[in-house]
């Protein structure tokens, strides 16, 4: 058997893949590597005690507030009238007695019941949601380097700069970027390279391109690059 000499450019490097074998990402026999991937960490954007922290922005949610504040006032009136009717000497409107009525018909272990206060109370579960909670998921929170300054980055505006960083990589057929609040989802065809070199350069180009985005919580990178499905 002969032995490879240095200068043999025949010899070329072995895909890590196969040394840890894995039946679902290796493919049929015989064919080339099919499928690289890996998760990183968070890639760091800035040193520490550089920058300010800042925190997500909180949504106004006046569609919601309004349309409460509307539903509430109506009820409130119409309440208030048919009490102030009634004082009056004059009949209760007909929805006040029916429902007096219906309700004296039907008791409290009611399905009817059960399902209207069981309405009610996610009402208000969602509500309280609504008030605790930031909103603006969209919204990715950059770096603050003035107290007097905060800035945000729309989510597709910046998985757009991110698949455009990645589509400058050699090899690189297509690139699909989902862009999370903690994690970045990178899935990538390539159609000649070896995939291990292909994800290689995507890790180091879109490290570089989350740094370039100066958000306040860097997110993780998941990067996953595969060979294009051979029609026919």
């Amino acid at each position: 058997m002969s032995q490879p000499h240095e200068g043999d450019n025949s010899t070329r490097r072995l895909p890590v893949i196969e040394q840890n074998p894995d039946p679902a990402a290796a493919g049929a026999p015989g064919l080339d590597q099919s499928v690289s991937a890996a998760d990183y960490d968070a890639v760091p954007v800035v040193a520490e005690g550089e920058g300010g922290k800042a925190g997500r922005f909180w949504s106004v949610r006046r569609i919601p507030a309004g349309l409460l504040a509307l539903a509430v006032l109506a009820a409130a009136g119409l309440l208030l009238y048919d009490i102030a009717a009634v004082r009056a000497h004059r009949p209760a409107m007909r929805w006040r007695v029916g429902l007096a009525d219906w309700l004296a018909d039907h008791p409290v272990d009611d399905v009817a019941v059960l399902a209207g206060a069981g309405a009610v109370a996610l009402l208000g579960a969602w509500l309280i949601v609504l008030a605790v909670t930031p909103g603006l998921r969209s919204i990715l929170p950059m770096r603050r380097e003035s107290a007097a300054v905060r800035a945000g980055l729309d989510r597709a505006a910046a998985a757009l700069v991110l698949r455009d960083r990645a589509m400058e990589v050699g090899g690189i057929q297509s690139v699909r970027v989902r862009m999370g609040r903690t994690r970045v989802v990178v899935r990538a065809l390539s159609h000649f390279r070896e995939l291990d070199d292909v994800r290689a350069d995507l890790d180091a180009a879109l490290g570089a391109g989350i740094r370039e985005l100066g958000l306040a919580g860097p997110p993780g990178l998941a990067v996953h690059v595969s060979r294009p499905v051979r029609k026919g």
